[in-house]
């Protein structure tokens, strides 16, 4: 039986190293690895609003501990659970909207007062149709 060991080249080896680190250095990679770190942070606050606040009140209401322990039931011995269901999707939903609200609403406005601070202010000139017509008349003028 034959075994074939690959050995790279130190040259190689240099190309990979080289071409990972302008994979990590590049801004995207840069902007989800934060994205993650705050979505985490997100999910533990979330998490702590559906332990302190959600399930009391679904304990008070339903009479169950928490949402995960509503609408179980079995079907030959197997256990069904829209709880568990209904639990992940709003802690997803919470997530997403505090996400939304409280980073993405305000970097967009940021962006947008960038932006508009940053363009040269356009001053009242012809519009694209009445240069477009000039053109036309000009080419006209000249056949």
């Amino acid at each position: 039986m034959n075994q074939h060991i690959l050995i790279s080249s130190p040259k190689e080896n240099r190309t990979m190293v080289k071409g990972f680190k302008d994979f990590i250095t590049r801004g995207n990679v840069v902007d989800l690895a934060v994205a993650v770190v705050i979505g985490a942070a997100f999910a533990a606050v979330v998490s702590a609003i559906v332990e302190g606040l959600i399930n009391p009140l679904i304990a008070a209401i339903f009479g169950q501990p928490n949402l995960a322990s509503v609408g179980n039931f079995m079907i030959n011995d197997a256990q069904f659970s829209i709880g568990v269901v209904l639990q992940a999707l709003f802690n997803f939903l919470a997530v997403a909207v505090a996400i939304y609200f409280i980073i993405v609403v305000p970097l967009n406005r940021l962006a947008e007062r960038r932006k508009a601070k940053d363009e040269p202010v356009v001053e009242d000139g012809p519009t694209e149709v009445e240069l477009l017509i000039e053109i036309r008349d000009a080419l006209n003028k000249q056949a």
